[in-house]
């Protein structure tokens, strides 16, 4: 439903001036967007969000017209190595072509995944087991179907969201809910409740 950052890196560089409007345009910028993310995904200094995202503001940074180009290559290369281990060890997948709004908040790690064409809006909260991706495997396919989060946007755990949908702002989509379809500004989304299903008796 989403595929990892390597096997569309090379796609994905061709539309990264379409979401790297979100970046850090200086230093100075990324400093304060990183403390501000501290805030909002830090107990202290070990909190998995709060490195998911310090990473891909470093990574959309070293793609932004405003990293001076003599770092590009430097920059993306930590931010990419730093990513893997995102990936690998605590469970988030952002790549840096996601356009992440400002105060977004891993509230758990593990099982995270993120087309690599998102955009999630401001101060939306993703939880444990939540994938934004695609329903088609094929590269150009793909491509076309990155979902769009709204602003203030809570994601229970387990929940999908598949295909070029916009979700509104202020939504709320349960735990385990599958969305497939455009969802309105303030609607809540559950998934269906569970099928109680008797055992035969074997007497």
């Amino acid at each position: 439903m989403s595929r990892s950052t390597d096997e569309t890196d090379e796609t994905v560089e061709t539309d990264r001036s379409t979401t790297s409007s979100s970046a850090a345009s200086s230093f100075a910028e990324l400093a304060r967007l990183v403390r501000e993310d501290h805030r909002f995904n830090s107990e202290g200094l070990w909190t998995p969000g709060f490195y998911a995202v310090a990473v891909h503001r470093l990574g959309a940074f070293a793609a932004a017209p405003g990293c001076p180009p003599p770092l590009r290559r430097v920059l993306a290369a930590i931010a990419d190595h730093a990513s893997l281990l995102v990936r690998n060890v605590l469970g988030i997948d952002v790549p840096r072509t996601v356009r992440l709004g400002r105060r977004v908040e891993f509230a758990h790690q593990h099982g995270i995944v993120i087309h690599p064409l998102a955009t999630i809006g401001d101060e939306c909260v993703v939880r444990q087991g939540v994938t934004i991706g695609a329903g088609s495997g094929e590269t150009e396919a793909f491509l076309r179907q990155a979902p769009t989060i709204g602003a203030r946007v809570s994601l229970g755990a387990g929940c999908v969201v598949v295909g070029a949908v916009t979700i509104g702002d202020d939504a709320k989509i349960g735990p385990n809910a599958v969305v497939m379809t455009n969802i309105p500004a303030g609607a809540t989304v559950l998934a269906q409740p569970p099928r109680i299903v008797r055992a035969r008796s074997t007497s």
